[in-house]
């Protein structure tokens, strides 16, 4: 399925399957073409769509984004913006590595700002950055739980 759509696009390039489904993520943000850059600038994605909404594919998925609003008909009750409180998250990102420290280093180069360097947390090595809007993104590599260990709580040390 990779007929060619308007601007040199093509359908495998969308998330939109011939049968099942896909699993995006949307993101409310303030500054399309800022979050654009860092999402394909940081994260490795490619620029799909422009705007409206602009879509980013970043490895097996893809990162959908439009600027907030209010309701519209199939979602009378609801109104889009970007996080208020950095100190306070829902839900994240989470995005999987295979080399953090190699990933650290990029993603500090290109300007990315961490929470801390990575942290040993025995199933997984792990680090947690910010998008531009103040998204929160986990980023993990995979170490222990390959071997059956899990994951330290936060009492343990």
């Amino acid at each position: 399925m990779s007929n060619v759509t308007s601007g040199g696009v093509t359908a495998d390039d969308l998330p939109a399957p011939a049968e099942g489904l896909v699993l995006t993520h949307f993101l409310t943000v303030s500054d399309v073409p800022r979050s654009r850059a860092f999402y394909a600038d940081v994260l490795g994605g490619r620029v799909v769509l422009d705007e409206n909404p602009c879509i980013v594919k970043v490895a097996n998925s893809w990162i959908i984004m439009n600027p907030g609003g209010g309701p519209t008909d199939d979602k009378p009750d609801v109104v889009l913006r970007t996080p208020e409180d950095p100190h306070t998250v829902s839900s994240f990102l989470n995005v999987r590595v295979a080399d953090i420290h190699n990933f650290y280093a990029s993603a500090s180069a290109k300007g990315a700002e961490f929470l801390t360097p990575p942290i040993d947390r025995r199933a997984e090595l792990r680090c947690y950055m910010r998008d531009p809007d103040g998204y929160l993104i986990e980023v993990g590599q995979a170490t222990g739980l390959l071997k059956g260990i899990l994951a330290r709580t936060d009492t343990e040390t």
